[in-house]
């Protein structure tokens, strides 16, 4: 049994928060500068340009990305054989934030009620914690700012088995164009197939993780991927919405099974600020 202390978990998120919300993820820079080279909107390269500019600016200067740094959310793959050690490890998260988003200048956008008082909790606390127990005596830490922007235009909904595909598509199709350019595009499209209606929301959010232009392993799947960034970048929405290409960067499905009387599916849009940055202790 392998023995983690908490304040090492509190160190490892304070600085993953400065640094998701400082530094791109280098495939999405990657996606970013090859969709320069594919817009042909003029307007939409030069917003794309800007975008790349503006991500340069904030890693060089260590300043956020956007103003908007996001609800954090936490993915914690706990190994069987860690024992955590000198706390409790939901609360060393969650200084880990206060520490981090103060240390780094960062907005605190954590309100405590959803719809009463709504009093800002001044340090961007409580985290969202998703926890997996996983075999192994690793802990992999995964910090993942949500702006709120994209995350006010993702979408849920308990379809049919017999919608099929088609109905899938749709429903994707669909809250893409309702987003228009709410979300700030170009953006991530995640899609969560099965599952019950908080795992299908789950994966949805989980396949924004994944590497972009990393299909899913099943054939399948990746083939409905591609159909559907070729289909959403046909919207003519485009960079910030003015047009063009390039509204997705790229589509990630992630399926569960699911109950024979349901096919949920879930659509977490992410902005162009894919913010995500992971260790291991």
């Amino acid at each position: 049994m392998r023995e983690v202390h908490v304040d090492t978990v509190t160190k490892t998120i304070e600085e993953l928060c400065m640094d998701a919300n400082y530094n791109l993820p280098e495939d999405v820079k990657e996606a970013l500068e090859q969709a320069v080279q594919k817009e042909a909107c003029p307007l939409g390269k030069e917003i794309l340009q800007d975008i790349i500019k503006n991500a340069e600016i904030a890693s060089r200067d260590r300043v956020p990305i956007c103003q908007d740094t996001g609800f954090t959310v936490v993915f914690l793959e706990l190994g069987q054989d860690v024992r955590i050690v000198g706390g409790d490890i939901n609360e060393a998260i969650n200084e880990g934030v206060r520490r981090g988003y103060k240390k780094g200048y960062l907005r605190k956008s954590i309100v405590d009620d959803p719809f009463l008082a709504r009093k800002n909790t001044g340090d961007n606390t409580p985290a969202i914690i998703h926890t997996t127990i996983v075999s192994g005596d690793r802990l992999k830490v995964t910090v993942a700012p949500k702006g709120g922007g994209s995350e006010n235009m993702s979408a849920l909904r308990m379809l049919k088995p017999s919608d099929g595909v088609e109905g899938i598509k749709k429903f994707v199709l669909e809250s893409v164009d309702n987003a228009g350019s709410n979300p700030c595009p170009p953006i991530i499209v995640g899609v969560g197939i099965g599952g019950t209606i908080e795992m299908t929301a789950l994966i949805a959010k989980k396949a924004l993780l994944r590497q972009l232009g990393r299909y899913n392993p099943n054939p399948e799947v990746a083939k409905l991927e591609k159909q559907l960034l070729e289909e959403i970048n046909k919207l003519g929405i485009g960079p910030q919405g003015f047009g063009g290409r390039i509204t997705a960067l790229a589509v990630n499905i992630e399926t569960f099974p699911a109950h024979i009387a349901s096919m949920p599916v879930a659509v977490n849009i992410q902005c162009h600020a894919a913010r995500h940055k992971e260790a291991i202790i």
